[in-house]
């Protein structure tokens, strides 16, 4: 049983599209948990991982990027945003080293000055700049909002990380843990495989297509003849018939690829063989179609 010192409580971590967010998370936990890419929108539901040490227990929960919303599914993930800063104990704001703040950053400086608890603005890639660079862009992050406490990382080095989380629990109530010290994630290995797949269509696809794009699990089990063998059956969706061209590529070719990375890292969070087939359908413009969104994935779970 934790001491009367332990403590437990909620960090969720906001931004723009792209700032980083997943990859922070997923270096704070020690494990590949959100997917990755260089494309906006990355992210689109709600992911929870959890940090526990000694100290107590850290629920992270990576929103979707704060952007203007352009459709439905743009909406929900707006939703999903806001809803998670009202549920946080505290709110880590990632940004990045820049001269001029944009109007991204601005909508969140907006959201933010509402918000009742404190506030962590975290600069990451501060490997990018020297100090003094990162000092004068500090300064124009502190005239924009209030925060309480800074931290510089690089989430794609690993560094400052121990540090920010020794600021994390300085901020967090104290009580007991919400999960066993062994548990990552809520999310399930479905789930976790149909976003898989999604980053590395993201990855592999045209700027123009990933937006439109979206994976279900249609099966997901073991064989039961003692091979060590999972067969898995997704479908990828998008939103035209010249998309799903391109997804499938000549003679298969995009497909396989998508297929071949995808089942590379199915393997190693299962850790078991993989035996993965993708498939693709059309749905016309099912990101303005509130039933298709929900059967996707995009559930109301998600925000409450």
């Amino acid at each position: 049983m934790p001491d009367a010192k332990y403590k437990s409580g909620f960090a969720a971590i906001v931004g723009r599209p792209n700032v980083g967010k997943s990859t922070l998370m997923n270096h704070l936990v020690g494990q590949k948990i959100a997917i990755t890419s260089s494309k906006p929108q990355t992210t689109r539901n709600r992911i929870q991982t959890v940090y526990t040490d000694e100290r107590g227990q850290i629920v992270f929960l990576d929103t979707p990027g704060v952007h203007k919303a352009k459709n439905r599914l743009g909406e929900y993930m707006d939703l999903v945003a806001e809803r998670t800063l009202e549920e946080a104990d505290v709110i880590l704001w990632l940004t990045e080293p820049v001269d001029y703040i944009g109007k991204g950053e601005q909508l969140i400086a907006q959201k933010l000055s509402r918000v009742k608890v404190p506030v962590i603005l975290v600069m990451n890639k501060i490997d990018t700049v020297d100090k003094s660079r990162a000092a004068a862009c500090l300064d124009n992050y502190r005239n924009l909002c209030r925060f309480d406490e800074t931290a510089a990382v690089s989430a794609m080095k690993g560094t400052g990380l121990d540090e920010l989380i020794e600021v994390i629990y300085r901020y967090l109530p104290y009580g007991q843990p919400f999960y066993d010290e062994e548990t990552v994630t809520n999310e399930t290995m479905r789930d976790i495989a149909a976003e898989i797949v999604r980053e590395k269509a993201l990855r592999c696809l045209n700027d123009e297509i990933p937006h439109g794009i979206a994976v279900t699990i249609e099966k997901m089990h073991e064989r039961e003849d003692g091979s060590g063998i999972c067969d898995i059956e997704a479908v990828i969706i998008c939103e035209r018939e010249s998309h799903k061209g391109i997804i499938i590529g000549k003679n298969g070719s995009m497909l396989r690829r998508i297929g071949t990375s995808a089942r590379i890292d199915i393997e190693k969070m299962m850790e078991m063989k993989v035996n993965l087939k993708l498939w693709v359908k059309v749905r016309r413009d099912w990101r303005d179609n509130d039933a298709m969104i929900r059967s996707f994935g995009y559930r109301r779970k998600d925000i409450g």
